[in-house]
């Protein structure tokens, strides 16, 4: 038996133990979600569309419940967790809308006296395994679209946050049906087994070590996946004057573990300086433990401060953190600007995941999309100008899943969100999720 221990990202705390579950169990789990599926596929997609909706309005129900879960394993500030509950429940129904819209190509009369069409089916037991940056978010973005077209789901949350994965698994076993959406709390370990297991596909969020292994095991099933970000935002010497700000408030959004965050801001060298100038100051004003929460858990801290050690940067300006008493201890870490930094630096090429931007200085236009693009991950991106046909051309040149100007992270569920080299491959959100989660049949009758 092992044991696992969450501890309080706000205070550094024991706060729960809980038992990882191991081979038996994953298997009891797996079988339980295959037996679950064939009822729940033959509903129609109407009926499916009505229990998700319903669903959603019980989250949105005990919104607080769900917000405290949230603060509880990730320290988020209230308003966040509550934003993430409110977004959480609006995928759902978008999901519930958009699985009866589907349409299938080739359907007709492609050759004499004979009728063809094609069936969408779904893929079976699906694996969702998510981190912890956003518990109940990355839950909806994977199981809303694989359930919605008659999927069920075996969830993995990350280690240190089970808490709304087990609330969805009761609302979830009432309104949607018993083992519908199945849940397995544990380590890396659980998760391996998991995708060792018999699940028919594997949908992953996490980090590209991650995603690799999850690629290795899982063969030839199917597999989605949402990995690193490390996202740059060139910022051109005409960028709006709200730049600096938004590009702040984005940072340290969820204490900057957002896969799709600015991390590398990237500028000309007419305005490096007044960059540099501009964002010191606004990230100086975001205060850790006012303007946003903690790190996740020990581990991320160490790192974080290992990178930021490493870095030769000729340049920090560190912000400020007022956790007061509730904080003390806990994984709290200040907003930082890095600047003046060799292309190779650790806080460059590695994705850092916490409230800090690094700011590099292009020889030219060229230059600046060349850096954009010079490292592994190509999740997300933004160009700031005012100049929007210049800045859309250097969007499109941009080595990236989705691409942003003159913003950064506004994401709405009709819109398609998936990463490029090592940030994975698939998509979430979008009606074009829905194609992750189902395989195509064609049919063909002969009339004669």
């Amino acid at each position: 038996m092992t044991m696992l221990t969450a501890h309080d990202p706000l205070t550094g705390q024991h706060r729960m133990g809980y038992r990882a579950a191991r081979e038996k169990e994953i298997t009891v789990t797996v079988r339980a979600a295959a037996a679950a599926q064939r009822g729940w596929a033959s509903l129609t997609p109407g009926q499916r569309s009505r229990r998700l909706l319903r669903l959603a309005d019980r989250v949105e129900d005990r919104a607080e419940e769900y917000a405290s879960a949230l603060r509880a394993g990730t320290g988020k500030p209230w308003a966040e967790a509550r934003g993430e509950v409110t977004g959480g429940a609006d995928v759902l129904r978008f999901y519930a809308g958009a699985s009866r819209t589907e349409s299938s190509p080739a359907a007709g009369r492609r050759m004499a006296d004979r009728e063809s069409w094609v069936r969408w089916e779904p893929l079976g037991v699906v694996a969702a395994i998510i981190p912890w940056n956003y518990p109940l978010m990355m839950a909806i973005w994977r199981l809303g679209p694989a359930l919605a077209v008659g999927n069920t789901v075996v969830l993995k949350p990350a280690e240190t946050t089970p808490d709304t994965a087990l609330l969805l698994r009761e609302d979830a076993a009432e309104l949607l049906g018993e083992d519908v959406l199945c849940v397995v709390s544990g380590d890396r370990r659980t998760g391996a087994l998991l995708v060792d297991s018999d699940v028919d596909a594997v949908a992953f969020t996490g980090s590209t070590v991650g995603g690799l292994d999850v690629a290795y095991r899982s063969g030839l099933r199917p597999v989605s996946l949402e990995l690193g970000g490390n996202c740059a935002a060139l910022v051109l010497p005409d960028a709006p004057a709200y730049t600096f700000a938004s590009l702040a408030a984005a940072s340290v959004f969820n204490a900057g573990q957002s896969c799709a965050a600015p991390a590398r801001v990237i500028t000309l060298p007419e305005n490096h300086g007044i960059v540099v100038e501009g964002l010191a100051r606004e990230m100086s004003r975001k205060v850790a433990g006012i303007d946003f929460g903690p790190l996740n858990n020990a581990d991320q801290t160490a790192r974080y401060d290992r990178i930021l050690t490493a870095s030769r940067a000729g340049i920090r300006h560190i912000g400020r953190t007022e956790a007061g008493p509730e904080g003390e201890g806990g994984y709290w870490r200040p907003s930082v600007v890095l600047a003046d930094l060799p292309e190779d630096d650790p806080a460059v090429v590695e994705e850092v995941f916490g409230p800090l931007l690094t700011v590099q200085r292009a020889r030219d236009l060229g230059h600046a999309v060349e850096l954009a693009n010079g490292v592994p991950q190509a999740l997300s991106a933004s160009v700031w100008s005012s100049n929007v046909s210049s800045a859309l051309t250097l969007a499109g040149e941009l080595d990236a899943g989705e691409a942003w100007v003159n913003c950064h992270l506004d994401q709405t569920p009709e819109l398609p969100h998936g990463g490029r080299k090592s940030s994975g491959h698939g998509t979430d959100l979008s009606a074009l999720a829905l194609a992750e989660y189902q395989r195509p049949k064609t049919v063909t009758v002969c009339l004669d």
